[in-house]
């Protein structure tokens, strides 16, 4: 899996209107590194200490949580 680039995500987050920073990290990994799959999307948010917190804030343990979230919003 890719590591998360935190200078890229912050240049992406400039040009993007959502509030919430977690949707605007999926967002970025969708359009950045052309993943769509929420559970790979899942692995790599898990796998980084900022996505990990992320994750954590909103209380999501497992790959259908973040999909959940990710169709909510």
């Amino acid at each position: 899996m890719a590591t998360f680039d935190w200078d890229e995500y912050k240049e992406f987050k400039k040009f993007n209107q959502k509030k919430d920073r977690l949707q605007v990290a999926i967002d970025f990994i969708k359009s950045y590194y052309n993943i769509n799959s929420p559970t790979d999307i899942y692995i790599m948010l898990a796998e980084d200490d900022l996505g990990r917190m992320m994750l954590d804030k909103r209380e999501i343990r497992d790959a259908e949580g973040l999909e959940n979230f990710m169709f909510a919003s």
